[in-house]
């Protein structure tokens, strides 16, 4: 009797992973997209698309920085990155720091971010945290402004049970000098994070909030700026008003349009932006080829006058660059207008 010569089949688990996965793609109904970065699907299925290199905390020696990641929650997946200077003589500020992304995409892990953050930590001898939020729309809003005051009272409670190995960290920052800062949708969020830890329900001491720094903050509205309507944008802008309406569109609570308080701090109805009292300063920095300019001046007004004989929100316009020039653009004059950025902040924390 002949014996049957079994078939050998080989497996590519690759090949067959990406072949599902593009039909599924294929089958499922597409309902939001910003392109190259985000696709939403109406099955609730969220693609991000790897446009920006993601990288370890490794830095370059002659930049002087440690750089090391910390676990804020596990449950959530909330972590940061810090960025420590070698040679602090002296105990430095802290600035607590939230990436940008339209709240939808983007990473501390980022490449652009890593770099732009090791050089601000080395130039304004500060520490660095820079904060990995949950991202929507499987996270709406308030959900990254929960993981921005989380990180607070995680640092707080620390701070409290004193430094060890594990956080050695600590034993560099002067906590009676914290700073909020963020770019984009992560100025949004250090404002809203700021007026949250300043309400009557949080008690920050041991640690003292000295400032928020907010480079061009993410902000909208049902009626259109001047600037929105006709500041020409280059196709690959970081930021267009399409995008811009879909990122909100993703973030904001269901059925909120652009009017709410989260998107448009300045509208008639939204009182008490935040007591300038509880906030010694306020720095918002501002581009002038940028589809945000308008609304950014808008927000610097209403907090001066809502500030009334206290202290004055302190404004930058940078000339000849558009949104995240300080991340996303290697040119001549972006290069030159980050310099200008990262000494305005030196000087800012510094006082």
């Amino acid at each position: 009797m002949r014996k049957r010569r079994m078939t050998v089949i080989t497996f590519d688990p690759n090949f067959s992973l990406q072949k599902i996965s593009k039909e599924k793609s294929q089958h499922r109904v597409l309902v939001e997209e910003i392109e190259g970065l985000i696709k939403v699907y109406k099955d609730g299925h969220v693609e991000r698309l790897p446009i920006v290199p993601n990288v370890t905390t490794t830095l370059p020696l002659e930049l002087g920085v440690i750089s090391s990641d910390v676990i804020i929650d596990s449950f959530t997946n909330i972590w940061a990155r810090l960025y420590v200077p070698k040679l602090c003589q002296e105990k430095s500020p802290l600035l607590i720091y939230f990436h940008g992304g339209g709240f939808c995409v983007g990473s501390v892990s980022w490449i652009c971010y890593h770099e732009f953050l090791a050089k601000l930590a080395a130039n304004a001898n500060c520490v660095i945290m820079s904060v990995n939020y949950r991202l929507a729309p499987e996270n709406r809003l308030p959900a990254a402004y929960d993981d921005g005051v989380k990180t607070i009272m995680w640092l707080k409670h620390k701070v409290i049970s004193g430094a060890n190995e594990d956080y050695w960290w600590l034993s560099k920052i002067n906590f009676s000098s914290i700073f909020f800062g963020g770019d984009s949708a992560g100025g949004n969020i250090a404002h809203n994070v700021a007026k949250r830890v300043c309400s009557k329900s949080h008690d920050l001491k041991p640690l003292t909030l000295k400032g928020t720094i907010l480079i061009q903050p993410f902000f909208g509205g049902e009626s259109r700026t001047y600037s929105e309507k006709y500041t020409a944008q280059p196709p690959r802008s970081a930021l267009m008003l399409a995008s811009a309406d879909t990122y909100w569109r993703l973030a904001l609570p269901a059925g909120a349009n652009r009017d709410h308080p989260w998107c448009n701090p300045a509208a008639k109805e939204c009182q008490n932006l935040v007591d300038l009292r509880d906030i010694p300063g306020i720095l918002v920095c501002i581009s002038e080829l940028d589809i945000l300019k308008d609304r950014n001046l808008e927000f610097c007004a209403t907090l001066n006058r809502d500030a009334g004989n206290y202290r004055k929100v302190e404004y930058l316009m940078f000339k000849g660059v558009g949104h995240a020039f300080q991340v996303l653009n290697k040119s001549q004059v972006a290069q030159t207008r980050t310099a200008e950025l990262i000494a305005h902040i030196k000087a800012f924390i510094s006082k």
